[in-house]
């Protein structure tokens, strides 16, 4: 999947607690550009029931479908877990952390230009305070609406809608994914051979060997905007289930000493789990498409 599309959802993240269901740098989060049309036709379904319901209560919406992008041969190839494909991406972005601030034009980060294309936004900033909070009650309403209607979940928001999205995502990466005999094994091979290699690993499970990574490099990138930003120094470090991330200002040319650590630790790190993510790679980005498909997204 595209950086573009992994900022897109890192975006949704910000309103709810989905920055955790993630797969790896390379295996975005993000609704499959093949989706059937079935799958189309739920997501058009979901969109216009929120329409629907939101004009009986006197607001527009407009039913909005976001636009997916047809993943590269590239991108395809990483989602398989092909060594030379994740190889070719590794050597030049790491694990596409401080890459974003390197190389702004290419990946979606600081310094980019990201459009709103969500007519629903333009809608919002016509509104005076007062209506806003009434539209985001209605809003609130016709999500649980629509998610009965179209996607019979019991729901009792919009961020409620991301929540059990999430939670979905964590259920079943905990059954498929961790409960994989397999990847278990290949999880563990990976990590004798990094802490052979000097490298910190504190978590065994499949899903946090694919993150170890990703991780320790954004955090490092959120310290930097810890003391970047003074109210924000000894704030709280990001785990697994507190994403917090605080994005410094950083030229290219700043960013490039923490870009070449973070490749030399992505190329240790795909040496040493080669097999483990030619087993792990296409199974998180099926699951991930079959649970974003399950809730329309």
């Amino acid at each position: 999947m595209s950086k573009r599309s992994h900022l897109a959802l890192a975006l949704a993240c910000s309103a709810a607690v989905l920055c955790g269901c993630g797969g790896s740098a390379e295996s975005a989060a993000q609704p499959a550009p093949t989706a059937s049309a079935a799958v189309k036709d739920k997501r058009h379904q979901f969109e216009s029931a929120k329409a629907d319901c939101m004009k009986q209560k006197g607001f527009t919406y407009v039913p909005y479908v976001r636009p997916t992008e047809a993943p590269t041969e590239d991108e395809r190839k990483r989602d398989s877990g092909d060594y030379q494909a994740m190889l070719k991406y590794r050597e030049k972005y790491g694990f596409g952390v401080f890459a974003v601030h390197v190389y702004p034009k290419e990946i979606a980060g600081p310094g980019s230009e990201i459009p709103i294309a969500d007519p629903n936004a333009k809608v919002q900033t016509s509104l005076s305070p007062a209506q806003l909070d009434a539209y985001h009650k209605a809003k609130d309403t016709c999500v649980a609406t629509a998610g009965k209607q179209v996607l019979g979940l019991d729901l009792k928001s919009n961020i409620d809608y991301y929540n059990h999205m999430a939670q979905a995502h964590k259920r079943a990466k905990a059954n498929e994914l961790d409960g994989d005999a397999r990847l278990v094994e290949l999880a563990g091979a990976t990590a004798t051979c990094l802490k052979g290699k000097g490298y910190r690993v504190s978590d065994l499970k499949p899903t946090a060997i694919a993150r170890r990574g990703e991780n320790e490099f954004t955090e490092r990138q959120s310290a930097i905007g810890r003391e970047q930003s003074p109210e924000m120094r000894g704030g709280q470090k990001m785990t697994e289930d507190t994403r917090q991330l605080v994005m410094p200002t950083l030229t290219p040319q700043q960013a490039r000493p923490h870009l070449a650590k973070e490749i030399k630790a992505a190329l240790d790190d795909l040496e040493c789990g080669k097999d483990f993510y030619a087993a792990y790679a296409p199974k998180a980005a099926e699951l991930q498409r079959r649970v974003n498909d399950q809730y329309a997204f």
